[in-house]
């Protein structure tokens, strides 16, 4: 994982396969087709990302959401606070006061925002926290002039180029979305259809939960989470990814994300989490 500075992965340390590293044959293309790359349309920059006290995340809205609605914050899974949910673990509506800094344009820490639930948060197919905060999207422009980041609801598509905006570094990495990783296999956890990064994207720790954001549009697409950094296999800060027939690739120093075009479909009006939403397909509890 990109893991939290902080929070040490040493209770974890010895779990995964602990097999021989070995690299496989690359796989093919991803079956997402690409598309023509096209011009940048917007600037990519800090305002709206946070910075927590091990990791990176951004204040997201939805395309349903309304101004109105209390402010979310994004980041991962195994960055909260209270430890990493073990493999089949969903949590949902726990209190939380954490804290975030929100940055402007330049990274400069403007407001502090506090959580009062932990919305939603799984290392189960994905990797992500989302927090409630005690204030709304409006009063957050009003009072900093900030917008949160829309979160895009449909599946991004390989080729595209984004940029990792890490509010925690205050540092923006760019690339491209090089493929999908049918399963992405890390210590006990599996996370599914993981974005695959070009390499120009070396993210490190501290850069977990940050922003993948679409550089054309300027739309949340995924989050990022963990990278293979020895080159070991399935091992945590390893990854490994499977494809369908179960063949295994190993690709050291290349860093991935999971995708959050699945996550608008759970939440309702007001920025109410309804996993039993139609078209919600997040694990529960």
């Amino acid at each position: 994982m990109n893991k939290p500075l902080l929070a040490a992965l040493s209770a974890v340390a010895t779990i995964g396969l602990g097999a021989t590293p070995a690299l496989a044959a690359p796989q093919t293309t991803a079956p997402h087709s690409a598309k023509a790359a096209k011009s940048a349309a917007v600037t990519v920059d800090f305002a709206g990302t946070v910075s927590l006290s091990n990791c990176s995340g951004s204040v997201i809205r939805f395309p349903g959401s309304a101004d109105t609605d209390p402010a979310l914050v994004l980041t991962n899974g195994h960055c909260l606070e209270t430890g990493m949910p073990s493999a089949g673990q969903v949590i949902t509506g726990q209190s939380s006061s954490r804290t975030f800094g929100l940055l402007n344009s330049a990274g400069s820490k403007i407001a502090t925002l506090r959580a009062n639930q932990i919305v939603y948060s799984t290392m189960t197919d994905t990797d992500v926290t989302i927090y409630r905060t005690t204030t709304t999207y409006a009063a957050i422009k009003s009072s900093y002039g900030i917008s949160p980041l829309t979160v895009q609801d449909t599946h991004p598509v390989a080729g595209t180029a984004i940029k990792v905006v890490s509010g925690y570094w205050k540092r923006i990495y760019s690339c491209n979305v090089d493929g999908f990783v049918y399963r992405l296999k890390e210590g006990d956890w599996t996370f599914k259809d993981s974005v695959r990064y070009t390499s120009a994207c070396n993210t490190i720790g501290g850069t977990s939960g940050s922003p993948v954001i679409d550089a054309t549009t300027g739309k949340v697409v995924a989050v990022n989470n963990t990278g293979n950094e020895d080159g070991e296999r399935c091992t945590v800060n390893n990854p490994c990814e499977v494809d369908a027939s179960g063949n295994v690739t190993v690709r050291q120093g290349i860093n991935y994300a999971q995708e959050t075009y699945n996550i608008p479909a759970c939440f309702t009006t007001g920025n109410k989490l309804n996993l039993s939403a139609a078209g919600c397909t997040l694990p529960k509890p």
